[in-house]
């Protein structure tokens, strides 16, 4: 009898471990060659409760990976769904934000110029409905990139929609590349097509003013006179504050009156957008003047001094644009023939050179 006992009490113990670890399982007797599969509530694995005629298998349980996903991993799979639907929404929002200050990247790798022939068209659209030139916009860089936007979009709803892969949409409205249906996806693009198409009309009538250049001209006439003041007396200017002696604010001013070349008074100039050889005048000023800003103090702690020196390298930036005007068939507006050293540095101190005419990234 002790050792059916001994059996017994294995045999329990093997039902309890089981019970722990399943919500529901089955038996089966010794004398069958069979195997009867339960399954775990959390649908990760199956535990199978095999028996054998043979004395020398012991009684056990092994883990068997699942065939079939239950309800658990079924709703786990639609509320993933669920959450890259709202993701996607989101991303779209948010490069329709970017896109609002004008920072919307290229879907290709394709650097667009001036010459390119789909800026060119986008020019020549421009100048018959607003009879200015693309150069002639708030933001240029902006309507090139949602014109790109708005031709890559339309081509996929095209094919989402059954219009073939073939079809140029240039010349054609976001209603004409729409072939109905398309699910989803294409419900996306057209909302997002909507929105792209609604801020390129308010692109393209925000002109470049010649009065909002006046503007910026007058903005660094300005600076020019404030900045000799700061340089020369800042306590004519800020003498009347209490932090200015609380905190011995004077020498600080004098400094921030130098910088305030490469800070306002150049950059006033580039805003105008000038072209030939102010525009590359005034790109050797926005190299020049951080330099000497830099380097003078090293030599000099006369901040009027410096002042003056920042004041000959923009007269001298002026006067070499001038006299090398049209060498080499340079006109001040080929970015092409810099080295690529030169092409660094205006990019690593002003983003938003060559922009203007969506010439960068």
């Amino acid at each position: 009898m002790a050792p059916l006992r001994t059996e017994a009490v294995a045999v329990a113990a093997a039902a309890l471990f089981a019970a722990s670890t399943c919500d529901a399982f089955a038996f089966a007797p010794r004398s069958a060659a069979s195997s009867v599969v339960a399954s775990r509530a959390n649908g990760r694995c199956v535990v199978r409760l095999m028996a054998e005629s043979d004395d020398k298998t012991p009684f056990f349980a092994t883990a068997a990976a699942a065939t079939e996903d239950p309800p658990a991993v079924a709703s786990t799979k639609s509320k993933s769904s669920s959450t890259q639907t709202v993701q996607s929404d989101v991303a779209i929002d948010a490069a329709d934000a970017l896109n609002s200050v004008g920072w919307s990247s290229p879907l290709t790798d394709t650097e667009f110029t001036s010459d390119d022939p789909f800026v060119k068209r986008i020019d020549d659209s421009i100048r018959n409905d607003m009879g200015v030139g693309l150069d002639e916009l708030l933001n240029p860089a902006k309507v090139v990139n949602l014109e790109r936007d708005i031709y890559n979009l339309k081509s996929e709803l095209a094919y989402l929609t059954g219009m073939g892969t073939d079809l140029d949409v240039t010349e054609l409205t976001a209603e004409e590349c729409d072939g109905g249906g398309g699910g989803e996806e294409a419900e996306g693009i057209r909302t997002s097509l909507a929105k792209k198409e609604k801020s390129l009309v308010v692109e393209r009538r925000a002109v470049f003013r010649g009065w909002l250049k006046n503007v910026f001209l007058g903005q660094a006439v300005l600076s020019l006179a404030l900045s000799w003041v700061m340089v020369s007396d800042p306590g004519s200017l800020f003498g009347g504050f209490g932090w200015y002696n609380l905190y011995n604010m004077d020498v600080s001013i004098r400094v921030l009156g130098f910088w305030w070349w490469w800070l306002f008074i150049v950059p006033s100039l580039r805003s105008r957008r000038p072209r030939g050889f102010e525009k590359k005048a005034l790109d050797i000023a926005f190299l020049g003047t951080p330099l000497i800003s830099i380097l003078s103090p090293a030599l000099t702690k006369d901040t009027e001094l410096i002042w003056v020196a920042n004041l000959a390298v923009v007269v001298g930036s002026y006067a070499f644009a001038y006299l090398t005007n049209g060498e080499d068939g340079d006109d001040g507006d080929d970015e092409e023939n810099r080295p690529e050293w030169l092409k660094f540095l205006y990019k690593s101190l002003d983003f938003g050179s060559g922009r203007e005419r969506g010439a960068r990234k």
